[in-house]
């Protein structure tokens, strides 16, 4: 990895893999999401002094929200990755490598090809045999272990506001399927996109379907899920943390930036987004829009990529 490349930002589009890797992951997210309505718990509402958002009884708006520093404080794959750790799938040093990478992003704000694909190849290749089943039970005992405590309370309210009106939650991340389907089922959300990573017969193949659910393949999942359910996007709402999500944004009509980077808050604040930031305890800021505009995996395996960097040996 050229040390430059990190500072220097990549603009992607779609490409044929992301719209693959999206519709994958739309198909997985409806297939898990009658179970998940059917578990969904009361939730408890808009708090005192938010203006009068989701619409009542708006059925074909729903709410998409990224999971990683938006829901949950960290990186979901971070997390998980520290309970299959504790599992023995991998060794010390490559979680220790993993944390470092994350960390390197967060300060970099951009991701290197390079890392990311020695990251893909490592997850898949820690989770290949290993059953579907298997890694959606140890993904519930790890969000006991390690996610629960870091949800945040203002994000979940948020989408709690959206379930209240009736309306549909779906979290939408690079996070395997499976991990991200445990955690939206925890929050009584609708269901999950997430990175698919191909099975047979109940077992990880080593091979991902398309490709993670990352920048413009979370739009592509986004569109396809909405077609399938017959939802118009202008009406739907979308909530992030990072400048890769601007294409999600940006489809829909209630874009939203939670804890935003530097670049999603600037752009966001140039598009006159609402912005809301439960880092600091601080009210949110309120940017241009009304009030009654907005409140205020691979599989098992990306999962795995917490094993990131993992050297084959």
């Amino acid at each position: 990895m050229a040390a430059l490349g990190w500072l220097t930002p990549r603009r992607r589009s779609a490409t044929a893999r992301s719209v693959l890797a999206g519709e994958a992951s739309a198909e997985a997210a409806r297939k898990t999401s009658q179970e998940l309505e059917e578990l969904a718990q009361a939730a408890p509402g808009v708090p005192a002094g938010e203006p009068e958002f989701p619409v009542l009884g708006d059925d074909k708006a729903a709410a998409f929200f990224d999971l990683d520093n938006t829901v949950m404080q960290g990186a979901a794959i971070f997390h998980f990755g520290r309970g299959l750790h504790k599992r023995k799938f991998f060794e010390t040093r490559d979680l220790a490598r993993f944390a470092w990478q994350q960390a390197w992003f967060r300060l970099a704000g951009v991701e290197d090809p390079e890392h990311m694909q020695e990251a893909r190849d490592s997850a898949l290749s820690i989770v290949k045999g290993h059953r579907v089943a298997e890694l959606m039970s140890i993904g519930e005992e790890i969000y006991d272990e390690y996610m629960a405590e870091r949800i945040w309370p203002g994000t979940r309210a948020l989408a709690e506001a959206h379930l209240d009106a009736g309306q549909k939650v779906w979290l939408v991340t690079a996070a395997p399927v499976e991990i991200a389907t445990v955690i939206a089922r925890r929050l009584g959300l609708t269901g999950a996109l997430g990175t698919v990573a191909e099975s047979v017969n109940g077992v990880y193949t080593g091979k991902l379907v398309g490709e993670p659910l990352h920048g413009p393949a979370k739009a592509e999942a986004v569109r396809a899920l909405a077609a399938a359910e017959g939802l118009d996007l202008s009406r739907c709402a979308a909530y992030s943390d990072s400048h890769n999500d601007i294409p999600m944004l940006s489809l829909v009509g209630h874009p939203h930036a939670i804890n935003p980077d530097t670049k999603l808050r600037k752009h966001a604040r140039k598009l006159e987004w609402r912005l809301r930031d439960y880092r600091t305890g601080r009210k949110a800021a309120k940017v241009g829009i009304p009030a009654a505009a907005g409140v205020g995996a691979v599989a098992g395996g990306t999962a795995a990529a917490i094993a990131l960097h993992r050297r084959r040996r």
